[in-house]
């Protein structure tokens, strides 16, 4: 396990920084979304839906690899190798609420569809490496 980085907590917490995540479909193969991120002391969290191939991959397979982008200087990225340790339910309205708040400016998550089942993901890092750190 490897802690997060001062510069990992910053992209995690502050703006609007979106992470490349990828995890690894049945044959192997490497697969990547787009998603929102968040972090607390020790882990990434992600929140993402039922249903979805990321979802359905992580449970399968927790290795994920994720890059973050400093939406505000891209030569500032955080490189992460880890595992999914947690996936649950609870509370993940909240959560994909309070990321709605960060990255578009709404109290409410407006693309919910009839339905749906939000899921947080919980990434414990194994191998960070960033470039232009602070």
């Amino acid at each position: 396990m490897a802690e997060l980085t001062r510069l990992a907590k910053k992209l995690t917490k502050e703006g609007r920084n979106f992470a490349s995540i990828a995890t690894l479909m049945p044959d192997g193969s490497p697969q990547v979304s787009i998603t929102w991120i968040d972090s607390d002391e020790k882990y990434l969290i992600i929140n993402t839906a039922e249903g979805r191939v990321k979802t359905y991959n992580m449970r399968r397979n927790p290795r994920v690899a994720l890059t973050i982008v400093n939406s505000e200087n891209p030569y500032q990225q955080v490189m992460i190798r880890g595992r999914v340790v947690e996936m649950t339910h609870e509370g993940a309205d909240k959560h994909i609420d309070s990321l709605a708040k960060k990255y578009l400016g709404v109290d409410k998550y407006p693309h919910r569809t009839p339905g749906e089942q939000r899921v947080i993901a919980k990434i414990i890092p194994d191998h960070i490496f960033t470039t232009g750190d602070e």
